[in-house]
């Protein structure tokens, strides 16, 4: 079929026919008690134009790289609505660093509407900055360059790893100025504005779950819960209590498998709140995130979490863990037992170790299992630690050098020592012994392995991407787009489509972080602020 622009494609509205639509149709910030989602409109910006565009995300959803400007890019930055679309705004609550924050909502986000995707799906197109909606509170719906490259970026990044996560469609600048304090620290200034359309199934949260148990919303709470599993869960059945428990089962493991991805390639949200938790187990909100580049599990990018580190790399699985009881908590008044939803916790458990487990013996060119695995396994985190590697670098490094490892009068320690010094952060002054132990034990294990050499090697370098969105290359990316110059954005987006690729032309984006970006902000500290 050829594609269609934007502009003319038939949009659907499944979320908006099948849930209870606020009357109001003004954008004043309020409490929308009884309803799923208010009907918004985008507000206008003065000159859009596409900076970005993910083609492959274009194509799934049938439509056609835009012009820079035109009526599709007017879509895109919320200029135009075409007649198929009804355009709304969620409503959600969620626990913000612990505490429960009452109704949120999407406060500078809002859905075009659904279209049908190449592979038989359904695809909502989501602009993020559009304008204020009835959940904006203070703000102003908006969002800046900066923010919107990162999630740009970030999202197909994140898909290219095969982690689950929603996608970005186009990056659009708006042609005005928001103003933002970026650490809330009394410097606010004005920065270029722009939208993101980002797309998923379904945006559909934790949150909006828990803002209806919260207000007793039984029957409310009901009709997304079975809406939800009719549209995203079929093969569960019709709902019912049985179907309720199987459904939360079944996310409890889509969550458990996202965030040992996330662990495996280094990934820290950075603000776990439930709102940010989808109910389909994708990654989603990308904010003040990062990759891990020294190994350091109580790392947090988020400049709010300063104080409790709650977010950090290494309390990820326990907080989706907290998060899967709060929406099993929302969740109580579908079923007879609320109890009856804790062993879908425990199979979060279960299955985030084991998918843990799969995915780490990837990365290390472990196949046929052998019974001193599982101590070799549980030993690597501390080691990491301990010497405070790059972990990208180090896994990377360790795949190339496995014919050497393995080859017969091998020279292990000659062979070993410049992983190390590779991967190293030398300013840190850190003793690399913790890993040398490791990687002795390592190697004996790995010649365990029936596989040849080459055929390890193979498998490593597809389990261990030799490129990642790190910080600093975001933030140059960003810089360069602000004054202008589109070109570093665009060779970063290509780069991390290809991330398990040599791509030797592209060799420097592989790079250490360097010694300046160890305490610039935007590289090592980022906050909500967007």
């Amino acid at each position: 079929m050829p594609l269609l622009s934007i502009d003319q494609a038939p949009f659907q509205n499944s979320f908006a026919d099948a849930l209870r639509a606020d009357p109001l149709r003004n954008l004043q910030p309020r409490q929308v008690p009884g309803y799923h989602y208010s009907p918004v409109t985008p507000t206008a910006v003065p000159d859009p134009r596409l900076l970005a565009w993910a083609d492959e995300v274009g194509e799934l959803l049938g439509l056609s790289r835009p012009p820079e400007r035109g009526p599709a890019v007017d879509v895109l930055g919320g200029n135009l609505v075409t007649p198929s679309m009804k355009p709304f705004a969620a409503r959600y609550g969620g626990h913000q660093f612990g505490s429960w924050a009452g109704q949120l909502g999407d406060g500078r986000a809002l859905a075009l509407g659904e279209l049908p995707g190449t592979d038989g799906r359904s695809w909502e197109i989501q602009l993020k900055g559009a304008g204020p909606t009835p959940y904006s509170r203070r703000a102003d719906g908006r969002a800046v360059l900066r923010s919107s490259v990162r999630e740009f970026l970030c999202s197909e990044a994140m898909h290219h790893l095969g982690v689950p996560t929603t996608r970005a469609l186009s990056l659009v600048a708006t042609g005005d100025e928001v103003v933002r304090d970026m650490f809330y620290n009394g410097n606010a200034r004005p920065e270029p504005g722009a939208v993101v359309a980002r797309v998923a199934p379904s945006f559909v949260r934790f949150g909006n779950f828990q803002i209806l148990a919260a207000h007793g919303e039984i029957e409310q709470l009901r009709e997304l819960a079975d809406f939800v599993i009719r549209g995203y869960y079929p093969e569960l059945g019709a709902p019912a209590p049985e179907v309720y428990l199987r459904w939360f089962q079944e996310i409890s493991r889509r969550t458990a498998v996202m965030v040992a991805h996330w662990m495996t390639v280094g990934f820290v949200h950075g603000v776990m709140n439930t709102d940010n938790m989808s109910i389909l187990g994708l990654t989603i909100d990308y904010g003040p995130y990062g990759w891990l580049e020294p190994y350091d599990p109580d790392w947090t990018p988020n400049t709010t979490d300063f104080a409790t580190h709650r977010y950090a790399f290494g309390q990820q699985p326990r907080v989706a863990l907290w998060n899967l009881m709060m929406l099993a908590q929302a969740l109580g008044p579908l079923v007879p037992d609320v109890q009856q939803l804790r062993p879908a916790l425990d199979e979060y458990v279960a299955v985030f170790n084991l998918t843990r487990q799969q995915l780490t013996r990837r990365k290390l060119g472990l196949t046929a299992e052998q019974p001193d695995d599982a101590a070799l396994l549980e030993a690597l985190p501390a080691a990491l630690a301990a010497t405070q590697v790059d972990m990208t670098i180090f896994f990377r490094q360790l795949a190339q050098a496995v014919p050497a490892l393995l080859a017969p009068g091998a020279d292990e320690a000659g062979t070993l020592e410049p992983v190390l010094t590779a991967a190293a952060y030398s300013e840190l002054g850190l003793d690399l012994q913790p890993l040398r132990e490791w990687l002795t034990g390592y190697a004996a294990r790995l010649r365990q392995e029936p596989a040849a050499p080459a055929e390890i090697r193979a498998g490593m370098l597809g389990a261990n991407p030799k490129y990642v969105l790190r910080n600093y290359l975001a933030q140059q990316a960003i810089e360069a787009a602000e004054q202008g110059d589109l070109s570093v954005l665009h060779r970063l987006q290509q780069v991390l489509r290809r991330p398990f690729d040599e791509q030797p032309e592209h060799e420097e984006l592989a790079a250490r972080r360097p010694a300046w970006a160890a305490s610039k902000p935007g590289c090592a500290t980022l906050s909500c602020s967007s």
